[in-house]
């Protein structure tokens, strides 16, 4: 295994990194947050369209990179720095996938190009997303999508062979603006009950989106409701479902713990800037050598995590035990820069704060931290008798 970063995978942070920091300050994130989509839609054109961000990881037959998660995580970490908002996670690394593993030939044709030059937003309808995406626990059993009782997503197949869904999703990630809608839903009785994917238009009868109150602003979460909405089955309903959707959570987590990385380094860059410029009892706070104890613990966290981060990056089935370690070490780093900013740091006008419902917000959707490690231990056989 060669650790080191090529020098396209360089350029790639590099070019990210000078964008964000250009056009996504912390003014910027708190006036996107505060639109109708949650997002810059500016800025989400120079992501996708100057750097091709959603299309990154596709391939070059559908007018993507022909990269791999790999490069995609590495420009997550970026945008985790700046808590950049925009649909890049709900399209490219979670519907994009799906629709390249399951997808007919004519609805990757049809489909994963527009992802890729970004005139198409996605998301992934299926909630709790830990469990979805095997990430917790095993997504076979399909309780989590409704599992023939009441709750979740039900689909039911019209005598002329079309698709009626019925249900509710709660927590849908950009639920509220994306253009597509890849549903999870169970279809079919006991013995023959299964879980399919299927494609909803933002615009179908039926369908209604409600954005939630999220912790996290940069977030943004939706309640969709689907009342006798028709739907176009993903594939033809003879691939894995369950399957893919654990593959993709694999590459979801390994993104996502370089983003959470992302986020815990530029907490701990910033609190370090203040630590040093701070001052009380006529001298430096960074000059203490408590401060120093704290902040050298908090590096050793982060780049501990960042190893893990890049090894998942490199190994996706190692990405669970990654996102655990990666969103305790954020939740660690932005709670200690929070105290080392003190008073300031819970103040709406910096921040610190914005840093901190991150890391709670992410435990609280792809988490929680204890069930990623068991389910990493399960996978690994160290619970087995």
């Amino acid at each position: 295994m060669d650790a080191a970063f090529t020098p396209e995978q360089d350029e790639i942070r590099r070019t990210l990194r000078e964008l964000l920091a250009k056009h996504c300050g912390s003014e910027e994130v708190r006036a996107a947050v505060d639109t109708d989509a949650g997002y810059d839609p500016a800025l989400w054109a120079l992501l996708s369209q100057r750097l091709g961000l959603p299309g990154l990881a596709l391939p070059e037959a559908y007018g993507g990179a022909g990269c791999t998660a790999a490069e995609l995580a590495l420009a997550c970490e970026e945008t985790g720095r700046a808590l950049a908002p925009s649909p890049l996670l709900a399209t490219a690394v979670l519907a994009a996938p799906l629709i390249a593993r399951l997808g007919t030939e004519a609805q990757r044709a049809a489909l994963l190009p527009r992802i890729a030059d970004g005139a198409l937003t996605a998301t992934l309808a299926a909630a709790p997303l830990p469990r979805a995406l095997a990430l917790t626990g095993d997504n076979r059993d399909g309780e989590w999508v409704g599992g023939g009782r009441a709750g979740g997503v039900q689909a039911r197949r019209g005598s002329d062979g079309s698709w009626v869904l019925y249900g509710e999703v709660g927590q849908v990630l950009d639920g509220h603006s994306a253009a597509l809608l890849l549903v999870a839903a169970h279809t079919g009785g006991y013995p023959a009950a299964r879980t399919l994917l299927f494609l909803v238009r933002a615009e179908a009868a039926g369908l209604t989106r409600v954005r939630l109150t999220a912790l996290d602003g940069t977030r943004p979460l939706a309640r969709v409701q689907l009342r006798e909405v028709a739907g176009e089955l993903l594939g033809d309903g003879e691939g894995d479902v369950p399957g893919a959707l654990a593959v993709t959570g694999r590459e979801a987590a390994a993104v996502l713990a370089a983003e959470a990385v992302g986020a815990a380094a530029q907490v701990l860059d910033r609190t370090v800037e203040y630590v040093r410029v701070r001052e009380q009892f006529g001298r430096p706070i960074g000059s203490f050598q408590a401060v120093k104890h704290r902040l050298a613990d908090l590096y050793v966290r982060v780049q501990a995590a960042r190893s893990a981060a890049y090894y998942a990056a490199w190994d996706p089935d190692a990405g669970g035990l990654a996102l655990a370690q990666c969103l305790e070490a954020l939740r660690t780093v932005a709670a200690e820069g929070i105290q080392l900013h003190g008073g300031i740091g819970f103040t709406w006008e910096h921040e610190a704060h914005l840093y901190v419902k991150r890391a709670t917000a992410d435990e609280l959707l792809f988490g929680p931290v204890h069930r990623l490690r068991g389910r990493a231990a399960e996978e690994a056989g160290v619970l087995a008798r």
